[in-house]
């Protein structure tokens, strides 16, 4: 099975929630973890992850805040599984909050800068409906001390038919205790996949 590993705004690759999947999959049979580097503008990202996802078999998804939203855009359109961590739910409204005008366009690495068209197209894509929400599974913390959890909580509490949705209490916005989640992370795409 193909896991595509979406990682959030200013991370990488790297990072540690990569890093654990990656590690604990390769020790399982059955699991090829892809983890796609998305500092690129939301548009050309989500080109690279639709390209991703119609280039393999047997995909599902794990996206963490951005990243979440990207698997959800995802999941409308491939109708494929998809755990999310955290997920954020209005980044064109979170980067307003968090640059302001006056560091917007906001450079993000040497070869993007975020700006509005880029704040306006991510608000332009989000989907208002998941049809395939049931293959959703939404992990949420309350100490999530980036995002308000219960944006997400209820977002995909009202799809039809429901994602799955557990939100814990404390925690963070990178979900430090991730590690332990994988088994039942893979339980959860697994059985999707039947």
């Amino acid at each position: 099975m193909n896991i595509i590993y979406i990682h959030g705004f200013q991370s990488s690759p790297n990072s540690i929630k990569a890093q654990q999947l990656q590690h604990y999959c390769a020790q399982e049979d059955g699991w090829t973890v892809h983890v796609p580097d998305l500092n690129l503008p939301p548009a050309q990202a989500l080109q690279l992850l639709h390209d991703l996802v119609s280039q393999h078999e047997d995909v599902v998804l794990l996206g963490s805040s951005l990243g979440g939203f990207y698997a959800t855009q995802l999941v409308a359109t491939h109708a494929v599984p998809a755990v999310l961590i955290n997920p954020a739910m209005r980044p064109w409204q979170l980067f307003r909050d968090l640059f302001g005008q006056q560091q917007l366009p906001y450079a993000v690495n040497a070869t993007w800068t975020l700006d509005e068209p880029q704040l306006d197209y991510l608000e332009q894509i989000a989907v208002s409906n998941v049809q395939q929400a049931d293959k959703v599974l939404v992990l949420l913390q309350q100490g999530d001390d980036v995002l308000d959890y219960r944006e997400a909580e209820q977002f995909y509490a009202s799809q039809q038919p429901r994602a799955l949705v557990m939100t814990e209490a404390k925690g963070n916005h990178a979900m430090d205790d991730f590690a332990a989640k994988i088994p039942m992370i893979l339980q959860f795409l697994s059985s999707c996949r039947l």
